[in-house]
């Protein structure tokens, strides 16, 4: 038998189209985040493909690699990039897993892009250049605008940390979200949609929100929606929470620590754990959160009071130990930090020994900086100069340099 008449079909791929003997074709299509950075012209980091037309059959006698059982994704044999059959998908549970798919070579492109979260990741181009966009995506990327495709975006709760992760992402570009997308991220979150979230879904999308030039702009999306106080009700707890005003200026303790977050980012270039920095600026002043209303606006003891509500909070969310510890460490410690030349040697040595820092030198260095970014998140004080960072190296150098015990401390 000769090989042409093994075989059912051949299949070449050229320009991006696979030709079948029948002569129907089935259409690859670049989609997704690749087409959208594309024509934001931003670097493209990961390219998605889409396939019409097309059976799991016929790309492994090509030679793709099929990936998981759930979905009919496959590798390239050569590029190792994904492409996915299209499908069309039907509600028929809660949560983010309940869906039927059809995987049917007779889905079109357009019933596969209706699928999608938000116009602008709704685009393809094929091989030749050829944009298709069916749903008004590229209007949408000019008006900046994050704007949800269909009704259909309230069947699944994760795509509003979805979105509020894309504001974080695009803020700098201008980008806001369309206020009819507000308000049905505002529906699902009053109509408990968000209860069906895993806490490893919680905390994957807010690593990646961390992972953005404004971070904080997630936590306010969050917030406007409702969502703050589903997902993170200890931060949401300070809002509304006074400070003083001649410390903190923008007074109101969310705020104070969104402005954390914001500059910790800043700084997180310069840490060995980024995201432990920017989770430990949200963390640290959790203890406000608990302040007995007589004594406002003064939060007397805030940071051990915090330790609680830091440890719950990331052991809910599943958040690794490392990260948890150093957030814990940092709600604990980081008054000590503002007040470095204030301290006795014995109380130095206590901050020293707690942080670890004769076996975790690197970890103390982002102490300093989640101290830092706290001392520069309040309105008014964005690049005031922390002297008490350079004050605890130097004491770090000294300590290091002698042997101190609690007897001898007085040399220190």
């Amino acid at each position: 038998m000769h090989s042409t008449q093994a075989v059912k079909f051949f299949i070449i791929l050229q320009n991006g189209i696979l030709f079948h003997k029948s002569n129907k074709t089935m259409q690859i299509y670049l989609v997704g985040g690749a087409v959208r950075d594309q024509l934001l012209n931003l670097p493209v980091k990961d390219r998605d493909y889409l396939v019409v037309g097309a059976t799991p059959e016929q790309l492994l006698a090509q030679g793709y690699q099929q990936v998981g059982n759930d979905f009919p994704v496959f590798l390239h044999p050569k590029t190792k990039e994904e492409y996915a059959l299209a499908r069309q998908e039907r509600k028929n549970g809660v949560g983010y897993n309940g869906f039927l798919c059809d995987f049917s070579p007779d889905v079109t492109l357009e019933q596969d892009l209706i699928r999608r979260d938000l116009t602008i990741n709704a685009i393809a181009q094929d091989a030749s250049g050829q944009i298709f966009d069916p749903y008004g995506g590229k209007q949408d990327l000019a008006n900046r605008l994050l704007r949800h495709i269909s009704p259909a975006f309230s069947e699944d709760p994760l795509r509003v940390l979805r979105v509020a992760r894309f504001a974080a992402r695009f803020h700098s570009l201008g980008f806001k979200i369309a206020p009819e997308t507000v308000k049905l991220m505002q529906e699902m979150t009053a109509c408990g949609e968000l209860a069906h979230l895993t806490a490893e879904r919680v905390w994957l999308e807010t690593q990646k929100a961390f992972a953005t030039d404004n971070p904080q702009i997630y936590f306010e999306v969050l917030r406007e929606i409702g969502a703050l106080a589903v997902l993170f009700p200890e931060f949401d707890r300070l809002f509304g929470v006074p400070q003083p005003e001649q410390h903190h200026p923008e007074i109101d303790s969310g705020v104070h620590t969104l402005l954390v977050i914001e500059q910790a980012k800043r700084l997180a270039k310069n840490a060995e754990n980024p995201t432990a920095l920017l989770w430990a600026a949200l963390c640290h002043d959790l203890g406000k959160g608990l302040t007995e209303k007589d004594i406002l606006p003064h939060h007397y003891g805030h940071e051990v009071k915090g330790v609680k509500p830091a440890r719950e909070l990331s052991n809910r969310l599943k958040v690794s130990t490392d990260v948890k510890d150093f957030a814990i460490l940092v709600t604990e410690y980081h008054t000590h930090c503002h007040k470095m030349a204030e301290l006795r040697p014995e109380t130095v040595l206590k901050v020293f020994n707690a942080l670890d820092i004769w076996r975790k030198p690197q970890r103390f260095c982002d102490f300093l900086l989640a101290c830092e970014a706290d001392a520069r998140g309040r309105l008014g004080f964005e690049n005031r100069e922390y002297p008490q960072a350079e004050l605890a190296k130097w004491y770090f150098k000294v300590a290091a340099q002698v042997e101190c015990t609690s007897s001898d401390s007085r040399r220190f």
